[in-house]
């Protein structure tokens, strides 16, 4: 059975991790592998993501999309993704303590996302601004820590 195969000890050895850091799963690329592991991802070329700085993951039937909150892009195609779009999926949504949309008096809203690395302390508060509202308009930026502080204070956060 496929699923059952090992990484490859080369691939193995030449993984950059932290202590306690252990593979989950991974898929085999066109210039290396794809690691999942239980704190980030592997990508090939060295790239570590940790799960809690990823803001998008989608995958389609070439391959696999990450978008990070910083606005990194990276494109890995992968002919036979594994288990890897559901580990990845998991993995990302365990970090993710808070995510709740406010409605901002008569503006459209904001979302607001706390994030934290796997058996972690949060590491911070994301705002992300509905289509069309400015991030830089002062009183929308306002309304929205308003709202974060109401959210903070409500979850105990």
């Amino acid at each position: 059975m496929s699923f059952l195969r090992r990484l490859p000890a080369d691939v193995r050895k030449a993984l950059v991790t932290e202590p306690g850091e252990r593979v989950l799963t991974f898929a085999a690329t066109g210039d290396g592998h794809v690691v999942a592991t239980n704190l980030a991802l592997h990508l090939p070329g060295a790239i570590r993501v940790p799960y809690e700085t990823i803001d998008r993951a989608a995958w389609d039937e070439e391959g696999l999309n990450i978008l990070t909150m910083s606005g990194e892009r990276h494109r890995v195609e992968l002919p036979e993704p594994r288990l890897l779009p559901e580990t990845v999926r998991e993995r990302v949504n365990a970090t993710i303590v808070v995510n709740k949309h406010v409605d901002l008096p008569g503006r459209g809203g904001v979302r607001l996302v706390a994030r934290r690395p796997p058996g972690g302390e949060v590491l911070g508060w994301t705002l992300v601004f509905d289509d069309g509202l400015d991030p830089d308009d002062p009183g929308v930026r306002a309304q929205a820590e308003q709202a974060l502080e109401g959210v903070r204070r409500s979850m105990g956060v």
